[in-house]
């Protein structure tokens, strides 16, 4: 085994005060401090972190996609609304038909594109800057963006589309700015947002914590005959309690647990039967991910040995994931290890028939992944779900899913790896 550790909150945590009746119930949840793992206790006595990212940490990221803009030659950088337009900007807005965008030039002051009626409302959620831009119904939004490219002093030159934004917006600017070519920006946002700050690391750890204080409250409150939709519901309700904003609650049973995503059919807890969650939320934007399995009652010997060798392969992928490994190793070894089991081959099942895991950070996917190819050396900030699972179709499935991040001394955790079949949350 190698000296994988799960994360000592206290070096990364902002003070701050927390709402006094969240974090009761939070303390509850997660049961005396004496009786819980060294990162959870430590935290829970101390200052928990639950504060958004401060203004100087946006002007940083601006700074540094500026300076990649600079060293790759390209003039400006096209965000829509999404989360790289909270990341960099801290404006929260929906997508729809109606461009609200930023544009980011390689030097000098970034501007928001927006229409006019919605101004005072993306004023509200701006963080800095004062040039907002707007436009009204019957009026191009990108006859706007080439007039902040204009009074930025850019006649012609490279403008980078962030990899999220979609192509309407990008035939738009071409026809609004026919001097400028386009061309990808993902090296400059994923030169960004791949490596996470510690603020970034302390909010991924409270949403994590979050999760593991609502699985806590499900696992001693299930009840027989209960069906996906109840226990969903009450894992939801948790989350909230917690603090969390909830992004996803799973719930797969019995043989539906054989289907990553599940199935149409009836399920209902049983006797003997398993039990596979997947849930998720997110504090100030960042998220967690965590899937456990378990069996409600006594486990047969078959359920119990498919656990352990999921298990082995989430230890082994935690083993492997090193500063400058290829990140497409981790699933390779797990991959290898579960062949050797019996399990594939491949993407075959049984077997392990999706990825080893993917980025997480702002959205619960991000670039890159745990995947065959995958040839990005891991460093220091990256952030990664580790998520091995066997399926076995028409019997059952189990998966385990804990999220880390990558630094000089080995990969760390931001949630405890599942104990056992018998003691999921230890």
């Amino acid at each position: 085994m190698s000296n994988f550790v799960s994360v000592n909150h206290m070096a990364q945590v902002p003070k701050i005060i927390m709402n006094k009746r969240n974090f009761l119930k939070l303390s509850g949840a997660l049961g005396v401090a004496s009786a819980l793992p060294l990162s959870v206790s430590a935290r829970s006595v101390s200052t928990p972190a639950s504060v958004p990212i401060a203004l100087n940490e946006r002007l940083a990221r601006v700074a540094k996609a500026q300076k990649l803009m600079q060293e790759s030659g390209i003039d400006a950088l096209i965000l829509e609304a999404g989360s790289a337009l909270i990341y960099f900007t801290g404006v929260r807005w929906r997508r729809s038909e109606r461009f609200t965008g930023a544009v980011i030039p390689a030097e000098g002051e970034i501007a928001i594109v927006t229409p006019y009626f919605e101004e005072p409302s993306i004023r509200e959620s701006m963080t800095f800057g004062d040039d907002v831009r707007t436009w009204h119904e019957h009026e191009s939004p990108f006859d706007l963006v080439a007039s902040i490219l204009a009074d930025r002093g850019l006649e012609n030159g490279m403008i980078g589309i962030e990899e999220t934004v979609r192509h309407f917006i990008v035939e738009g600017i071409q026809s609004s700015a026919p001097a400028f070519s386009v061309t990808s920006g993902k090296d400059i946002t994923r030169g960004c947002r791949m490596f996470k700050s510690d603020a970034e690391i302390a909010l991924m750890h409270y949403a994590n914590d979050v999760t593991m204080a609502a699985y806590r409250h499900v696992h001693a409150n299930l009840d027989t005959a209960m069906r996906p939709a109840d226990i969903s519901a009450m894992m939801s309700k948790a989350t909230r309690d917690f603090g969390g904003q909830v992004k996803f609650s799973s719930v797969l049973l019995n043989e539906a647990s054989a289907y990553p995503h599940g199935t149409k059919q009836p399920q209902s807890l049983k006797e003997g039967g398993i039990i596979l969650m997947d849930c998720g939320c997110s504090v100030h934007d960042y998220q967690s991910d965590i899937s456990r399995t378990w069996v409600f009652g006594d486990s047969t010997k078959k359920q119990r040995m498919v656990w352990n060798t999921v298990k082995r392969g989430q230890e082994m992928a935690m083993e492997t994931a090193t500063v400058g490994t290829p990140a497409g190793k981790v699933d390779d070894v797990v991959r290898a290890y579960y062949e050797s089991e019996g399990y594939g081959p491949d993407y075959k099942t049984p077997g392990l028939s999706h990825r080893l895991g993917h980025g997480i950070g702002m959205d619960g996917h991000e670039p890159i992944n745990f995947v065959r190819g995958e040839m990005t050396a891991l460093a220091p900030g990256m952030c990664f779900s580790n998520e091995p699972g066997i399926y076995i179709f028409g019997e059952f499935g189990v998966r385990l899913e804990d999220c880390l991040t990558i630094t000089t001394d080995g990969p760390r955790l931001f949630s405890e790896l599942s104990p056992s079949i018998d003691q999921p949350f230890g």
